[in-house]
């Protein structure tokens, strides 16, 4: 008997005919005699629709509390309706959870709460009674004040790992309406090609850099848990893509093909097109600036991800330092640097959101030289300005033009033989 953690997204159970094939899976796989723990996403577009709500009611609800209880509704009408389907199946029987009922202790950050502890002891006494246990993403607690909290866009892959991990769970398998990792966004390049294995480090660097088919913490987590994640499809029965944890030695796949001999060159092209730019013009250039402008972004909690300072060669003394960051956090970051002006001793912020980021992932391009070459080739053969530019070991990511994005997507997929002669299936919604 195994242990099987599952999350379904949001496309996979919009509505009442999704949840009843949701439930027909979680079914099966309890009757083969499986442990199974089920987690869920808000109905379709609940979660965009509750935001579009609360900012008619007012523009200013933000990273707050009562958002946070706003939001966590999505889950819970998911897992109520999903435990009352998978109920009605012969010989099943489930019950719901939400995210603090599951354990799910986090700090008291409103909007992207991080977990702290993880205390699955109802969740356990539901498997020994027999139970299907469905819990609600993307939610927990806060110990100390006992407000509920959500973990931000994507969190319910996070309390799946989370869970996973904390149950010693055999695989967690995450279902979202395409069959699997591909090397590009099939709604972008529908020739992408379905990977059947993707090591830890890579999918970390795809999911840092945009791709939606896993939440960066979640993978993160799994990471430092040694866990095996499936990505696979609710509409079909296709094997998916098996993400091999990074120490290989621990992990048992079910069959040799998991671990393939050699990893391909290049494993994927990845997009965002859900950040901004920030550019604080003429920072004075004396040590401890760059730290003076960091810290303050660092004090409002803001995520930066791209940095470049430059030097100007025209005006003496003076420096422009430039970032990325989300959007959603973009005017947070103007206003709290505009309030340090007069400290800071610049002299103007220039913000956009007409940015997108590509970035190119693969463990076998640090082996491999051309790859930059024929990566910029490609990029101004289909004449792509490139803003920034940022590296890893296996990744190379750039900033460009939004309106520019997916042609620039398209381009390298195709220099790098990404390119299959069918079309990716994608089944529905977004992919989450």
């Amino acid at each position: 008997m195994s242990l099987i953690v599952q999350k379904f997204g949001g496309s996979s159970v919009a509505d009442a005919e999704g949840i009843k094939r949701v439930a027909r899976r979680v079914a099966d796989t309890r009757r083969a005699g499986n442990d199974v723990v089920v987690v869920v996403s808000a109905m379709g577009d609940t979660t965009d629709d509750l935001l579009d709500l609360a900012a008619e009611v007012t523009p200013n609800s933000g990273a707050s509390r009562e958002l946070d209880m706003l939001l966590t509704a999505g889950e819970r009408i998911s897992m109520a309706v999903l435990a009352m389907a998978v109920n009605a199946e012969e010989g099943v029987t489930a019950k719901s959870f939400t995210g603090s009922q599951a354990g799910m202790i986090t700090d008291g950050i409103h909007g992207s709460a991080r977990l702290v502890e993880v205390n699955p002891g109802r969740i356990r006494r539901a498997l020994e009674e027999g139970d299907v246990a469905i819990v609600a993403g993307f939610q927990g607690m806060n110990r100390q004040t006992g407000d509920i909290t959500t973990l931000g866009r994507g969190g319910s892959d996070t309390t799946a790992v989370a869970l996973a991990a904390a149950l010693d769970a055999d695989v967690c398998e995450i279902y979202s309406d395409v069959d699997g990792v591909f090397t590009a966004d099939p709604r972008v390049v529908p020739s992408a090609h379905k990977l059947d294995t993707i090591t830890s480090e890579e999918m970390l660097e795809m999911a840092a850099n945009g791709s939606k088919i896993l939440h960066l913490r979640s993978v993160e987590y799994a990471r430092r848990f040694n866990l095996k994640l499936h990505v696979r499809s609710s509409f079909s029965q296709l094997e998916g893509t098996v993400v091999i944890p990074e120490n290989t030695e621990d992990f048992k796949p079910n069959n040799l093909k998991e671990i393939p001999l050699e990893q391909p060159l290049i494993s994927g092209v990845a997009h965002d097109r859900s950040q901004a730019k920030v550019t604080v013009v003429g920072v004075p250039d004396v040590p401890g600036s760059a730290a003076q402008v960091f810290g303050l972004l660092n004090e409002a909690n803001i995520n930066l991800d791209m940095i470049v300072q430059n030097i100007s060669t025209d005006r003496p003394n003076v420096t422009d330092i430039s970032f990325t960051l989300p959007q959603d956090q973009g005017d947070k970051a103007v206003a709290t640097l505009s309030l340090a002006k007069e400290k800071l001793g610049f002299e103007e912020i220039k913000y956009t959101e007409e940015i997108g980021k590509l970035s190119l992932v693969g463990a076998g391009m640090k082996a491999n030289p051309g790859v930059s070459f024929k990566f910029f080739e490609a990029l101004s053969n289909a004449g792509v300005n490139i803003q920034m530019i940022s590296t890893s070991e296996i990744r190379i990511s750039v900033i460009t033009e939004l309106e520019k994005l997916d042609e620039a997507v398209r381009a390298v997929h195709t220099a790098f033989e990404l390119d299959t002669e069918g079309e990716a299936t994608v089944y529905g919604g977004t992919g989450r």
